[in-house]
């Protein structure tokens, strides 16, 4: 570790991140699984020691709808339209079929890949995408208010 706490970053970690993580991208596209809709692998941390691989991940769209996205580290998504039923609901069945994939999952990426050890895979969904849909909602809601005064005169008596 170094001065600050923090555990040290690697090229080599960085690579291994980048590829376990197109790996299962490309892998989650050719699942047939009716209850993942539109996933996007947003990122993924492997451990120091190879064992341990974390999964971030959003679901986008209804469930259904099949396909993969893997987007750069960073990248926004966008925003997701559906009922917050829905979204439970959704969020709940994504959560199991990525469960369920995950024996598959690693041992495809152990045929793919070559590392010492295949990791296991736990699956998170993104805080990041939450807080980004946060952010651009507020936003959204700073340019509405900024149109609207720009609507309204200052004073009523100034109008000519």
């Amino acid at each position: 570790m170094s001065r600050h706490g923090s555990p040290r970053r690697y090229p080599r970690m960085a690579r291994v991140n980048e590829v376990v993580r197109e790996t299962l991208g490309d892998e989650l596209e050719r699942l047939n699984d009716p209850r993942l809709g539109l996933v996007t692998i947003t990122g993924v941390e492997v451990s120091n020691d190879l064992r341990q691989a974390t999964v971030y991940y959003s679901a986008l769209g209804q469930a259904g709808q099949q396909g993969a996205v893997v987007v750069p580290e960073g990248a926004l998504v966008p925003e997701q339209a559906v009922v917050p039923e829905q979204a439970v609901v959704q969020r709940e069945a994504t959560q199991a079929a990525l469960r369920s994939a995950a024996p598959h999952l690693r041992a495809e990426l152990g045929r793919q890949v070559r590392l010492k050890y295949v990791p296991e895979l736990s699956f998170v969904e993104d805080p990041a995408v939450a807080e980004g849909d946060r952010i651009e909602s507020i936003l959204r809601e700073i340019h509405a208010r900024e149109q609207q005064v720009e609507r309204e005169p200052d004073d009523p008596g100034e109008a000519r």
